[in-house]
């Protein structure tokens, strides 16, 4: 399964629903099907290869991928706007509620996970 590393308390806030928007630079590359499993650790990784240990908190689909506006700040719970940053829409959520120890690592990377876990 694909999974993506956020920092907390941002995986908390995707899993108890308050956070719907994800705000990075890049595209993700998923198809509007396809899951992804948020990953919690407690630190930004910087480079390549670098790790972290995390809680696998939830579940969820990218629905679409667009620019990043003023009016998303609080759906995205940012404290600021800035130009060319992109707003992954999250759909289809599905909380852990019992968060599992999995790596965390930079971008989108491939973890062993079952796709339906509650």
């Amino acid at each position: 399964m694909k999974a993506l590393s956020i920092v907390s308390p941002g995986g908390t806030r995707i899993a108890c629903g308050q956070k719907t928007l994800e705000i990075r630079r890049w595209q993700p590359g998923l198809e509007p099907s396809e899951d992804l499993l948020i990953v919690e650790n407690t630190r930004f990784l910087h480079n390549d290869g670098e790790q972290d240990d995390g809680l696998a908190v939830a579940i969820v689909r990218v629905k679409a991928v667009r620019p990043f506006e003023v009016g998303d700040i609080e759906a995205a719970c940012a404290s600021y706007h800035e130009e060319g940053w992109l707003a992954w829409e999250l759909t289809d959520l599905r909380a852990i509620t019992a968060p599992v120890p999995m790596r965390a690592e930079r971008g989108i990377y491939e973890v062993d996970f079952p796709a339906l876990h509650p």
